[in-house]
């Protein structure tokens, strides 16, 4: 004859049964990236940390393959072709999240068009002293001051090459450089970057542009720039396979210093082949949160309108001949077309990752694929510049 449980009994099994579906549900919830679970449970707790940590349970996620996977193919409308490469789309991860190379593959299964890992130096470091990444959620805004804290060459091209030899990986890959805080050659820094990554590399970017490596923007002015892009394109130009090479820049640059480089990466023995617009800013404009008066770069929403604008005046400078990236305050699809209609030809997102997680991808995919279409275009390339008249 079977025994009758007693309440507790019941009340145990109750809780496990609960439990379980609990965990399956949260579990299924984020492997299927559901934005409303997304915006409503798990961003809300992540704020609840320290945003450094939350920034390595993030990478961490990624790394192992805890993230939502991309089922269906991106529309032909979301598809184009820049310097040769062909892009599913035209939304990539920012240098910054992935500094260290880690979560390459998770990234592209998740529906990146092209993941940019770094910045990359030559040597290890550490960065600068903790506390270092501030949100500003008043302004949809971070500040950060890492300071380039990387594993150097060695160890993140090692992963690269990992990641190159498994044969079901098509993903694009950008590795952005920079420089070692305490180096006496900052353009040999640049120059052994190329070197050591020129055959696992889609795309380079030279960071010039991050306010947190003391020096660092100087390398904008005109002379110092000449310099350096003279150093790495005798190296390039020699080169079997040259990966295209983009210059990162900050926004608060004045019209003069745009006006130079605009001359400068314009020329033959200097030129580059795209620009990312833009890098954070030190400005602290219009601010409502505490944390602004933390020392760094500020991204997301108070760069929005900033990068924008930057973008088309660099369009303009070039007679739309560079292709852009364009990168700063992104949440939505119409911020998306907005930087593509002002002369992006692709654009990046990270803060948005931040704050709204994995989901953030697919929405801005599918308001952007919208949006093109709305407005009586087939493709991404037709809609590049629309807004940027070029005289």
């Amino acid at each position: 004859m079977a025994q009758r449980l007693s309440n507790k009994e019941k009340l145990r099994s109750l809780l496990t049964v609960t439990m379980g579906g609990a965990t399956f549900f949260t579990g299924l919830c984020l492997y299927q990236g559901n934005e409303k679970f997304y915006n409503n449970v798990i961003m809300p707790l992540t704020r609840l940390i320290d945003p450094e940590v939350a920034h390595n349970l993030a990478v961490l996620a990624a790394k192992i393959g805890f993230t939502p996977r991309q089922t269906t193919i991106d529309p032909a409308t979301l598809n184009h072709t820049v310097w040769g490469i062909k892009f599913d789309n035209p939304v990539g991860m920012a240098a910054g999240f992935d500094k260290q190379g880690e979560t390459m593959k998770s990234l592209t299964k998740m529906g990146f068009g092209y993941v940019e890992i770094g910045s990359v130096t030559p040597n290890q470091q550490p960065g600068n002293p903790q506390p270092r990444v501030f949100r500003l959620l008043k302004d949809r805004g971070v500040i950060n001051r890492y300071g380039f804290n990387s594993d150097g060459h060695d160890v993140v091209l090692n992963r690269l090459k990992v990641v190159r030899d498994d044969p079901n990986f098509t993903g694009i890959i950008g590795v952005n450089l920079g420089k070692n805080k305490t180096s006496e050659d900052p353009i040999k820094d640049y120059v052994d970057g190329i070197k050591k990554f020129n055959n696992v590399a889609d795309y380079f970017v030279i960071n010039v542009s991050s306010p947190n490596t003391v020096g660092l923007r100087s390398l904008q002015n005109k002379k110092e720039l000449e310099e350096l892009l003279s150093a790495i394109n005798n190296i390039r130009f020699k080169m079997t396979v040259q990966p295209p090479l983009l210059l990162k820049l900050a926004p608060d640059l004045t019209n003069d210093e745009r006006q130079d480089i605009a001359d400068v990466i314009l020329k033959e023995k200097t030129k580059v082949d795209g620009l990312i617009l833009t890098n954070t800013t030190i400005s602290r404009e219009n601010l409502l949160d505490d944390n602004k008066i933390e020392s760094g770069g500020l991204s997301g929403g108070p760069l929005t309108d900033l990068s924008t604008a930057i973008i088309a005046d660099m369009f303009k400078r070039t007679k739309g001949r560079i292709p852009i990236i364009g990168v700063g305050g992104i949440f939505s699809g119409q911020d998306a077309y907005d930087k593509i209609a002002a002369g992006a030809s692709l654009i990046q997102i990270y803060t948005s990752y931040a704050y709204h997680g994995p989901p953030i991808v697919q929405k801005i995919k599918r308001e952007l694929n919208d949006l093109i279409i709305s407005n009586g275009y087939n493709s991404v390339a037709e809609v590049i510049g629309k807004n940027s008249e070029i005289k």
